[in-house]
C-alpha cells in the first residue's frame, strides 16, 4: 500500500526537484533520521538522495529495486596510479581494487594509514548534468542561430525555437544596453545571454523529476561560485582607470583615504560572494521545501486514515504550490543574477 501512495504522490507533484549541495548539518540529519526510524520510509534517504551529488544518476524504483545509471569513477591512488571503473562495484558499500565510498559520500582508498580522499575526477551525477545541459543549451542556440539565418526577420515573424528564445535574448540585451551603456554593451551581450540561458534552463532541468532532469545544478555551490567567477572576472579585467581609481584613491577627506580602499576592496570581493549565496540558497531552499511536503504524505501514512487523507491533501496540494512557485523562482532568479552581473559590469565600464 505504501508504494501505491508513493506512486500516487510522485505522479500527483509532477514536479520532484533534483541534486544539489545540502545545507543541513550533521546534527539536524541524526535528529531527522532518529524521526524516520519510527517509518519504514527512509525520509532522509529521499531528500539527501535528491540534493547530493552522487557516482550514479537514479532512474526510478521498481519492485525488484532501485535502477540507476552507473557512472565512470576515475580516481588516481598515490600508490598504484590512475584508475578507471564502474560505480556499480562499488554498491552497498563494496570494495574494489581498495576503494569504496566513505561516510562522506566520497570515494576512499583504504591504506595501511587508514582511510585516505585519492585524486577525484568522476564522471559524477552533476559533472553529467552540466555535460548534458551545456550541449543542450548549444543545440538551442545553434538551431536559434539557424532559423535567422534562412529566413529574412525584417519580413518574417520567428516561429518555433527561435520565437521562445527570441525575447529572452532581447530582454537580456536590452538590460545589457541599459546598465552597460550603448558604446560597451555590445562586448558583454554574449556572456550575459549565456548566463542567462544557462541558469534558466538548469533551473528548469532541477525541477524536471526524470532524466535528464533532477540534478540541480543551480543548487551546487561549485557550479555559482564558478558562475559568479566569470561575473567577477568580467568586471575587474576589463574595469577602466576611473573604477580602479575610485577603488584605490577615492575623492575623498584626506582623512578617510586610507580606509576607503579597504572598504572598496571588501565591497568588490563580496559581489561574487553575494552572486553565489543568492541563486544557491534559492534554489536549493525551494527543492528542500517540496520534498519536505512531499514527504509528510509518508510520515503520516502510520496515523489514522482520517488524518492521513486530510494532510495528504494538504501535503499535495502545498507541493503543487511550490512547484509552480519554483518555476517562477526558476526564472526570478536567473534574471536577477544577469541583471546584477549587468550593472556591476556597468559600474566598472563608466565614464569610458
Amino acid at each position: 500500500m505504501k508504494r501505491i501512495f508513493l506512486i500516487l504522490a510522485a505522479l500527483t507533484v509532477f514536479v520532484i526537484p533534483g541534486n544539489g549541495n545540502s545545507v543541513i548539518s550533521s546534527e539536524d540529519h541524526s535528529v531527522i533520521s532518529s524521526e524516520a526510524e519510527k517509518s519504514d520510509i527512509d525520509i532522509p534517504g529521499i531528500i539527501f538522495g535528491h540534493i547530493g551529488d552522487d557516482y550514479e544518476w537514479h532512474l526510478l524504483d521498481t519492485p525488484k529495486g532501485p535502477v540507476a545509471l552507473p557512472l565512470p569513477v576515475i580516481v588516481r591512488s598515490k600508490t598504484s596510479g590512475w584508475h578507471c571503473f564502474s560505480s556499480h562495484h562499488l554498491e552497498h558499500g563494496a570494495v574494489y581494487k581498495g576503494f569504496h565510498i566513505g561516510e562522506s559520500g566520497k570515494v576512499v582508498e583504504d591504506t595501511p594509514d587508514g582511510e585516505v580522499r585519492p585524486l577525484d575526477i568522476s564522471i559524477t551525477k552533476n559533472v553529467l548534468a552540466l555535460m548534458l545541459s551545456s550541449l543542450l543549451l548549444a543545440v538551442l542556440v545553434l538551431l536559434t542561430a539557424r532559423w535567422y539565418r534562412r529566413h529574412d526577420v525584417l519580413h518574417e515573424s520567428p516561429k518555433g525555437l527561435a520565437a521562445l528564445m527570441e525575447p529572452l535574448i532581447v530582454m537580456v540585451h536590452t538590460m545589457a544596453r541599459e546598465n552597460i551603456g550603448e558604446k560597451d554593451y555590445r562586448k558583454f551581450s554574449p556572456y550575459l545571454c549565456t548566463a542567462f540561458l544557462f541558469i534558466l534552463l538548469n533551473n528548469f532541468l532541477g525541477i524536471i523529476p526524470f532524466f535528464p532532469g533532477g540534478a540541480n545544478l543551480t543548487g551546487n555551490i561549485a557550479v555559482t561560485l564558478v558562475l559568479a567567477l566569470c561575473t567577477f572576472l568580467s568586471v575587474n579585467l576589463f574595469g577602466t582607470k576611473h573604477y580602479y581609481r575610485e577603488i584605490f584613491w577615492p575623492e575623498v577627506p584626506g582623512f578617510l583615504k586610507p580606509i576607503m580602499p579597504v572598504i572598496e576592496v571588501f565591497s568588490a570581493l563580496v559581489k561574487p560572494i553575494s552572486l553565489t549565496i543568492r541563486l544557491f540558497a534559492n534554489m536549493l531552499a525551494g527543492h528542500i521545501m517540496i520534498l519536505c511536503m512531499v514527504c509528510i504524505v509518508f510520515v503520516m501514512a502510520e496515523f489514522a486514515p482520517v488524518l492521513f487523507g486530510s494532510m495528504t491533501v494538504i501535503s499535495v496540494l502545498f507541493g503543487l504550490f511550490l512547484d509552480l512557485l519554483e518555476c517562477l523562482v526558476a526564472f526570478i532568479q536567473a534574471y536577477v543574477f544577469t541583471m546584477l552581473s549587468s550593472i556591476y559590469i556597468g559600474l566598472a565600464r563608466a565614464n569610458e
